[in-house]
């Protein structure tokens, strides 16, 4: 698979196989990385950049985007823009004759097939060229950094502009739920909750205003949305790990635990609102959790 233009900010989740990615910087140096499974990358708005599936059977991979009303519409492609320029125009601006850019596709080439490239060195140095090599990462190793927080009940590693310095308007965090564990009671002050669900079959349900609140169920490749400042929870429901993303628009993460903010409130405030006794508030976790074992 090869595809290659420029279009609005976006990062990208690796879910299957490998890819070489390539883009130049604001600066005109080149960036060019393998990535694979659970690998992410970010091209900023304008940033032209090319994808190409690796053996041995290509790559499958989720766009996210930063304006809900994107479509592939509005993505620039290199053939297109080819396509509509006068040959004349081309001839002037390149250099050569138009005779020798008379098999210029006449249509756009969105994904299409091409030669498997060859080592990765090899693209390094023919991008290179005079400017050298970019000193910004576009791509980011997802299971490299350790979890940023593990429990009995499963792990989560978060991803925003501290860890990846490209992605300044994404956050995301890749969670695994262990079988009849819980991602706590929380929410998220900062911005609205995209999820997309890997792995696994989940439950939430996502308390909202006006004293509604609803239930739904997911499976692997199923899309899930929370508006910021909800109070919900995702728990496993299924024999295997739970495994799902949560995005956001935002250059950090941020989360608030309901039991956090019990255990910060004063005791008889919140034993007199709940009903609950002392033995009981004590029960209660006084730190994040995240994810709650079974």
């Amino acid at each position: 698979m090869n595809c290659t233009g420029t279009q609005q900010t976006n990062g990208r989740f690796v879910l299957y196989g490998s890819a070489r990615i390539t883009a130049i910087d604001r600066d005109g140096k080149s960036f060019v990385a393998d990535v694979k499974k659970n690998d992410l990358w970010y091209f900023p708005s304008g940033i032209p950049h090319s994808i190409q599936g690796l053996d041995p059977d290509g790559t499958e991979f989720m766009l996210v985007f930063d304006d809900g009303d994107f479509s592939e519409a509005e993505t620039i492609l290199l053939s297109d823009s080819m396509a509509h320029l006068p040959p004349e125009i081309l001839s002037k601006n390149f250099g050569v004759s138009e005779m020798a850019l008379k098999n210029l596709p006449k249509q756009e080439l969105f994904i299409f097939q091409a030669a498997v490239p060859g080592s990765l060195e090899a693209d390094h140095r023919a991008a290179a060229g005079a400017l050298g090599k970019s000193t910004r990462d576009f791509a980011f190793r997802t299971m490299e950094m350790p979890p940023t927080k593990r429990t009995k009940g499963g792990e989560v590693r978060i991803v925003d502009s501290s860890t990846f310095k490209a992605s300044t308007n994404v956050a995301m965090a890749m969670v695994t739920v262990h079988p009849g564990g819980l991602r706590e009671l929380h929410w998220h002050p900062n911005a609205d909750e995209w999820q997309y669900y890997i792995a696994g079959n989940a439950r939430m349900t996502v308390v909202s205003t006006g004293n509604r609140a609803r239930t739904m169920d997911f499976q692997a490749g199923d899309v899930g949305y929370v508006e910021k400042t909800l109070l919900h929870y995702i728990e496993n429901t299924g024999d295997t790990d739970l495994i799902f993303l949560e995005m956001f628009k935002s250059s950090f993460y941020q989360d608030l635990s309901l039991s956090e903010w019990l255990a910060h409130t004063p005791p008889e405030l919140v034993m007199a609102h709940l009903n609950i006794d002392k033995v009981t508030l004590d029960a209660i976790p006084r730190d994040e959790l995240v994810i709650v074992p079974r």
